[in-house]
């Protein structure tokens, strides 16, 4: 069998994801050299980081946490760009394994008790095929071992792209985007939302604004990559 795969790594070579370099067979989606080169935000070692600050006033985040920092043509971009549009939903869920695995060595998430995806519109659902953010949050739920939960949270609201609204239009754009079903199950429970980038924090907000009818709840959130700049 090893035969095999090397006879046809030769002949059908993967490549990184990231920077399109061929990857030797101990390597996964992403080459040794980016997986210690791409810009990590580590935000799980500062409490008080970036994305936590945009959304103080606006979510009461226990931990605001992402992945990679968003840059615009930049490699980062393109991992999410295969996700997204070359249908690699296993690499989103490779990035929540890897990104589990630097959670656990800081302790972060110790008293999460469940994840929560951001769902997309079901029409948007058909027309694509899949969550990436679904998917990220398998890789994380599989490693940090906590139970996800893909019912009690539904979006009830197709929405147009936020990069370029301001921030009345941000909010009225996502306003009474998601409804809650099930939320007998969430009561005094830690939540991680997980979204695949955050840019304005909207979405994230909308969410919140659909759980804090919960008696107890608390929230986290984590995404692949967090476009700092935006903020």
């Amino acid at each position: 069998m090893a035969l095999i795969n090397d006879f046809l790594s030769l002949i059908y070579p993967r490549h990184c994801e990231a920077c399109s370099d061929n990857l030797f067979k101990h390597e996964d989606f992403i080459c040794n050299y980016c997986r210690l080169n791409l810009p990590k935000n580590n935000y799980h070692l500062d409490k008080d980081n970036g994305l936590v600050r945009m959304l103080s006033g606006r979510v009461p985040l226990v931990y605001g946490l992402s992945l990679y920092l968003f840059e615009k043509s930049g490699k980062v971009q393109k991992l999410l760009h295969a996700i997204k549009y070359q249908q690699q939903k296993e690499l989103a869920e490779f990035l929540g394994q890897i990104y589990a695995d630097d959670l656990k060595t800081a302790g972060c998430l110790n008293d999460v008790d469940v994840i929560i995806p951001i769902p997309l519109h079901k029409n948007k659902l058909k027309l694509r095929g899949f969550n990436q953010s679904e998917w990220y949050a398998r890789g994380l739920s599989q490693h940090l071992n906590k139970d996800l939960d893909l019912v009690s949270l539904v979006r009830t609201k197709e929405t147009s792209t936020q990069t370029k609204k301001k921030k009345f239009e941000r909010w009225e754009n996502v306003e009474g985007m998601f409804n809650l079903i099930k939320t007998d199950t969430l009561v005094n429970k830690h939540v991680l939302l997980v979204d695949d980038v955050i840019t304005t924090g909207a979405t994230i907000e909308a969410a919140w604004q659909a759980l804090k009818e919960i008696s107890g709840v608390k929230v986290s959130m984590a995404s692949i990559a967090f476009a700092a700049k935006n903020t």
